[in-house]
């Protein structure tokens, strides 16, 4: 589904005077499909009216990737981005797209800096960054296999580089190591333009998409848009997802569920402890193959190509989960 971010004359006049001074990720889980995106920022709701703090600069597409737009965020530039990963561009195409396709220029593309991750057709993790020249320092950006970590108006580049230390060596699911990474970035003046304010940022973010979430209602979605002067984000943050954890951890059903053979080909098994329904979704997240199940061993015949694919089981308990599938012809 198409998502357009629309934006008021208000927004667009901000967007342009402001620039967005954030540290942010993004990173895919090649295991789940999942796809996250988290940040944070010195400029909040209250600030930049409309944008609901940093937030504003996270788009994912579930099932395919995820895009981060800031430093002088602009909206057609953020639209354009959704629209080329949908097209099937590469991270890479999609930063040459944008840099030779600024609404302001050539110049004006050198004061934007981008993180970019996605999933190829054949399910492989692709990453790609961009820090203009003109984005205010420090500036800078960091890229890995399955994730890419950009800042700007940071207090220098220990913040990219704690962020990605706490991410790599973080353990837990996706969401454990975005929120992990975020404490990384959790001094005074992070931020810079926040140190007067005792704190890394204004606003922070955390989201998680699993591989056939709707773009409008994603696995996890939490935002902190502004809180009190001296108040941290992310600890702000922290506390909400430990409440997310207690409310919605469901045991994954891959622990439950019994697949195999993996890699398959042909048919593929699946021993569950009860009834529900299964689903076979592609790397991009398209639905290809649905079918319920019974108690005991179920042999599943899809008519797949040779590719990565994620199994979804709903079961009659309602709990549910994800597993990989290499599918040969």
């Amino acid at each position: 589904m198409r998502k357009l971010i629309l934006i008021s004359p208000l927004l667009f006049i901000l967007s342009i005077l402001q620039a967005q001074d954030t540290f942010s990720i993004v990173a895919v889980d090649t295991i789940t499909g999942e796809i996250g995106s988290a940040g944070a920022s010195c400029l909040d709701n209250i600030q930049f009216p409309g944008s609901n703090g940093a937030i504003i600069i996270s788009d994912i597409l579930p099932g395919r990737g995820a895009i981060h737009t800031q430093s002088y965020w602009n909206a057609t530039n953020q639209n354009n981005a959704r629209l080329k990963m949908e097209e099937g561009l590469s991270p890479t195409e999609i930063l040459d797209f944008l840099k030779n396709n600024d609404p302001t220029g050539l110049i004006g593309a050198q004061t934007r800096q981008y993180g970019i991750v996605d999933f190829d057709p054949d399910g492989h993790p692709r990453s790609a960054s961009f820090t203009g020249t003109q984005c205010l320092d420090w500036k800078g950006h960091h890229t890995g296999v399955n994730y890419a970590i950009q800042g700007n108006i940071l207090l220098g580049p220990q913040i990219i580089d704690s962020i990605e230390s706490r991410f790599i060596n973080a353990t837990g699911t996706l969401a454990d190591r975005l929120m992990a990474a975020l404490q990384g970035a959790n001094v005074v003046g992070a931020d810079s333009r926040c140190t007067d304010n005792g704190t890394s940022s204004l606003s922070a973010f955390l989201r998680v998409a699993k591989p056939d979430d709707d773009d409008n209602n994603l696995y996890l979605d939490l935002n902190v848009p502004s809180l009190p002067a001296g108040m941290e984000p992310i600890d702000s943050l922290q506390t909400l997802y430990d409440q997310w954890l207690t409310t919605s951890a469901v045991e994954p059903t891959q622990y439950k569920v019994s697949i195999f053979p993996n890699p398959a080909s042909q048919s593929v098994t699946i021993s569950s402890p009860q009834a529900g329904m299964v689903r076979i979704v592609t790397a991009t997240g398209q639905l290809v193959f649905t079918k319920k199940i019974q108690q005991g061993n179920n042999q599943l015949t899809p008519a797949l190509h040779t590719g990565l694919y994620f199994i979804q089981t709903q079961l009659k308990d309602g709990s549910s989960g994800y597993s990989r599938l290499l599918w040969q012809e």
